[in-house]
Order: structure tokens, then sequence, then C-alpha cells
């Protein structure tokens, strides 16, 4: 769903006709866009998100992340937030090293001490 096209192009002054041929596609589609009748393909949304200046999740009325908050429990500490931060630069073969270590240790962890 493209919510804000309409607001977008009116913003910028622009005909439905003028939007459809910097895109390359025709007036008809671009009101249906608008009007929620057709949804744009991956490229046409492209497209429209370059030639507006904006984010496809600003095209689509995408709420932004700081809005799409964990729920309270699972806040991230400071601390927590770098190593996320950290843990993704690192490659497919290095993740996967983190993961195999970390879920070991939680396995090893959960079970009772030896007598």
């Amino acid at each position: 769903m493209v919510k804000n096209l309409r607001k977008l192009r009116l913003r910028m002054g622009v005909s439905q006709q003028q939007l459809a041929d910097v895109i390359g596609t025709s007036q008809q589609s671009i009101n249906k866009y608008e009007n929620h009748n057709v949804e744009p393909d991956i490229a046409a949304l492209v497209k429209l998100a370059d030639y507006f200046g904006v984010s496809l999740d600003d095209l689509v009325g995408r709420a932004p992340a700081a809005d799409r908050r964990l729920p309270e429990d699972l806040e991230l500490s400071r601390e927590e937030t770098a190593l996320v931060r950290d843990y993704r630069t690192l490659s497919k073969e290095e993740k996967s090293s983190i993961l195999l270590v970390l879920k070991n240790y939680l396995r090893n962890r959960k079970k009772p001490p030896e007598p």
C-alpha cells in the first residue's frame, strides 16, 4: 500500500501524468496506486522513492524503526546494543562461530552441577 504517494506528489506540485512519465508508467497506474486499487511492483516503488527522495518505509507509510520498539522486558541496555551492533559487522562464518559458542554455553549452563 502506497499511503504517502498522493501527499508526496502534491507537495512537489507534480501531476499524475508527470509522475507517470518520470517513472515510466501510465497516469492510470499512478491513479490506481494512490487510490489503493493496485499495488506497484518493487521496481516502481524504488523509482517512486528515489524520485521523491524518501525511503521505501516513508513511501508506504511504515513506522520508523524508533516507533517499532521492543516490549519493555526486551529493551536492550547500552552494552547489549553495542554487542548487537558489533555482531552485525561480523562475517557469516564469524556469526556462526559466536552463535555456536553461545548456544553451547547456554545449554551447559542449564545442566545441574555434577555431584
